[in-house]
């Protein structure tokens, strides 16, 4: 293909983009095809000949989209989205285009600078303290693992990089049990172990965990001659929302000189709303690493992560190696692969840029006050349906409900809902029950997308029973 090609199907390819979101509504939220449909349509073996881009793009249309479950569709309710705002994807295609390595200030000192700066932007937009600095990584499992990380590193007197943690006794993690999996595979892949990640129960409306059960969590492992390394908060689990009170634990942590992190992957993008901080982001600013994902509520297209630090020298000096090809001479600079378990990095700022400036932080904070309104809304209809019950109140734009019956009723009911196309939930657990959780947050989805789930819920409920 030449680039005279490349621009006639770069034009094809934005409007088929244009048409698919529009139609969105037509098409059902959960691919409904069965395990091998798409691979049965895929030959055995790779082509020995080019294949002109009109028949690739039939086959796309033919082939793979019937096999997608459509993220962007307004009407899925089930896991937190992966949002792509219109002009995220158009920073897209130009990061894709000009295809940078941007690990070193050097490899693209427009990509650092950038990156520097949306950084700070959303600091400011969350209400974090002067002083914070922090690095785009491509996950909050990335930055998790790099928090984690650095609590055993710096446990160790940051030896444990170079001799291993062989002989050096139980190093332990403290979390809600509300926290997400990607805790538990950061304490497997550093080798903490799943053993030595200590979960205190979360209780209340907000399901937090208990900051007295922490800390004698803490003193009995001291007392066992363990060595207590982290605390992971959270703000928003993924199950119910599950919240911590972040002052309380700060104390603990405090008390025992314990690094700390919070995990507010989704429900930090409401943090750009101030009305929502004092009840789920009071205390923030003493944590040492905060966590959250433009690319889920915010709008900006997977993936992009942003890691706040309150001091970066200590993770720098987990991650920091410098051989001599990386090394950067002259003016000093920001290497933010430094920062993070990859060397190699997406010029992800760029998205940012364009999302904030496209929709400004107003555009940004009404969309996320619809959603937590909305949220509160439909769970007040599905309260009244015969025989439901709501679970979990909202926390933000996520809650749980109940349909009459036992756990399996419930999974019939989730079932038959994807299987009917018009909207996408999914099932949890919570306090030893099945639970059907709905989070809004679809960057295009409207009220009345919304309120559809109460009818779809009610109309299927009634075929299944």
């Amino acid at each position: 293909m030449d680039w005279d090609e490349f621009a006639s199907w770069s034009k094809e390819i934005a409007d088929w983009g244009a048409r698919y979101h529009k139609t969105l509504r037509s098409r059902p939220v959960r691919a409904q095809t069965k395990p091998g449909d798409i691979a049965a349509q895929l030959p055995k073996s790779p082509p020995h000949q080019p294949e002109d881009m009109a028949t690739i793009l039939r086959d796309f249309d033919a082939i793979i989209m019937p096999g997608m479950t459509h993220w962007q569709h307004p009407r899925f309710f089930a896991y937190f989205p992966a949002n792509a705002s219109p002009p995220s994807i158009l920073a897209e295609q130009l990061v894709n285009t000009v295809a940078a390595q941007c690990m070193l200030w050097q490899t693209s000192p427009a990509a650092t600078e950038v990156e520097g700066v949306m950084v700070d932007w959303l600091r400011q937009a969350l209400g974090l303290p002067d002083g914070m600095s922090g690095v785009i990584q491509d996950s909050a499992s990335s930055a998790t693992l790099s928090a984690v990380l650095t609590m055993r590193e710096r446990a160790t007197a940051f030896t444990s990089n170079r001799t291993g943690l062989s002989g050096r006794g139980k190093l332990r993690i403290y979390c809600s049990d509300q926290v997400h999996s990607s805790i538990d595979r950061a304490c497997w892949v550093s080798g903490i172990g799943q053993d030595n990640l200590i979960k205190i129960a979360g209780t209340g409306p907000l399901v937090g965990m208990d900051a007295a059960k922490l800390d004698a969590a803490i003193k009995a492992d001291l007392a066992a001659g363990h060595t207590p390394a982290g605390i992971i908060a959270i703000t928003g689990g993924t199950g119910v929302g599950g919240s911590d009170d972040l002052v309380p634990i700060l104390d603990v942590a405090r008390a025992h000189d314990l690094y700390t992190h919070v995990d507010a992957a989704w429900a930090g993008a409401a943090m750009i709303c101030p009305e929502f901080r004092n009840r789920l982001w009071r205390g923030v600013d003493g944590f040492d690493s905060i966590v959250f994902n433009p690319h889920k509520w915010l709008g900006a297209q997977f993936d992009c992560s942003v890691q706040f630090l309150r001091d970066p020298t200590s993770q720098l000096n987990t991650l920091k190696i410098e051989p001599e090809y990386l090394k950067t001479s002259g003016d000093k600079v920001t290497n933010y692969s430094e920062w993070t378990i990859p060397l190699g990095r997406r010029f992800r700022a760029l998205k940012l840029w364009f999302l904030i400036r496209s929709y400004g932080l107003e555009g940004l904070q009404t969309r996320i006050r619809n959603h937590v309104s909305w949220a509160e809304e439909l769970a007040e209809k599905i309260r009244e349906l015969d025989g439901f019950e709501i679970v979990t109140e909202p926390i933000l734009s996520l809650f749980s409900f109940r349909c009459p019956g036992d756990d399996a009723a419930q999974q019939r009911l989730v079932d038959a809902t994807n299987d009917d196309g018009r909207i996408y939930l999914t099932q949890g657990a919570f306090e030893g029950r099945k639970i059907i959780r709905v989070q809004v947050g679809q960057f295009g989805t409207t009220r009345e997308d919304v309120m559809m789930v109460q009818t779809v819920v009610e109309e299927v409920w009634r075929a299944v029973k």
